[in-house]
């Protein structure tokens, strides 16, 4: 007797377009396409908040515009993961409003926020970059030691260059360059950084000559006459009323920022505030301390000034957002 042969399984086109299990809205009149995802939203939602969406809505559309669920297809370029960030944004109105964010949201909104003109998304994206890596000192030094309005991650430095790189938000650059060669050391810089998730975060391999030769530099740099260090080699404090222990005090300088538990050792990083506390129990003598506090913030300052420089970036006046 012969055996029926079996039914072939239909395979399922990886190309088909599946609905967004949650953004896909019954009263909707427009489905967004992106990938092989498809999003239905409101016309109205989209054009609220978003010029390019407003225009596009007032477009004709042509007979042959495909349709799903009598609604019109718009294909977008884009990657999905973005696309659905930027509708939970825009169907959540408080979503904002939390206090940190994931960089990869922060990532989409920049993107999308952009291309499309969600200029309110944009500009939330970019406060949080210039928040946490800001251009002054005056604004870094008001800053937590910790991230607070974007979540932190194992490479999460890198990944902010990469962004701010990409979407050309130049001002938080040489913030965040100094932070990414303060947390991660040599072999991190030229192998990146593993994260929990299993994903990697690196540097361009086209940078990583110029990450290493600034961290040189910038350790060398600090030690120099009228930086934050110079009065370690090059006092001038002549009416020193204890010059043993301030000549004592001034040598114990470079073993204290050698010290890796003082991540924040390089000196536009360095506030007095810090300072105080790596140097509590040495006390210079009543003229030599408020010589060194001085010099030391006039130092500082000028250090800050130089930072772009050392990252082949242009001054802190021509860095722009665009």
């Amino acid at each position: 007797m012969s055996t029926r042969p079996s039914k072939r399984q239909r395979t399922k086109n990886v190309d088909e377009p599946k609905k967004h299990s949650e953004i896909w809205r019954p009263d909707g009149n427009v489905v967004l396409q992106a990938e092989d995802t498809q999003f239905r939203v409101h016309w109205s939602v989209l054009a609220l908040h978003s010029s390019v969406f407003s225009d596009m809505q007032d477009l004709p559309q042509p007979a042959d515009q495909p349709t799903v669920e009598g609604c019109p297809v718009v294909n977008l370029s884009d990657d999905a993961g973005d696309v659905e960030i930027l509708l939970t944004v825009l169907y959540s109105p408080m979503f904002l409003c939390k206090k940190s964010l994931p960089l990869p949201v922060i990532g989409a909104l920049l993107r999308l926020g952009r291309k499309y003109d969600f200029k309110d998304f944009f500009d939330s994206a970019v406060g949080r970059l210039v928040y946490e890596f800001p251009s002054t000192l005056e604004l870094l030094d008001k800053l937590d030691f910790d991230y607070t309005v974007i979540d932190w991650y194992d490479g999460m430095i890198f990944d902010v260059i990469a962004l701010a790189q990409e979407n050309k938000i130049m001002t938080v650059l040489p913030c965040a360059c100094i932070n990414a060669i303060e947390f991660y050391s040599t072999e991190q810089l030229f192998n990146g950084v593993e994260n929990q998730n299993g994903t990697q975060s690196r540097l361009p391999s086209s940078d990583l000559s110029k990450y290493v030769t600034a961290k040189i530099k910038l350790l060398n740099q600090q030690f120099q006459p009228g930086y934050t260090f110079g009065w370690v080699v090059d006092p001038k404090f002549s009416r020193c009323t204890d010059s043993a222990k301030c000549k004592e005090l001034r040598a114990n300088v470079p073993k204290l920022l050698a010290d890796t538990t003082w991540k924040f050792r390089f000196a536009p990083r360095w506030n007095l505030w810090k300072w105080r506390v790596a140097n509590k129990n040495s006390k210079f003598c009543k003229v030599c301390g408020p010589h060194v506090e001085e010099s030391f913030k006039a130092g500082r300052e000028k250090m800050w000034e130089e930072l772009p420089g050392f990252f082949d970036l242009p001054p802190w006046a021509e860095l722009k957002n665009e």
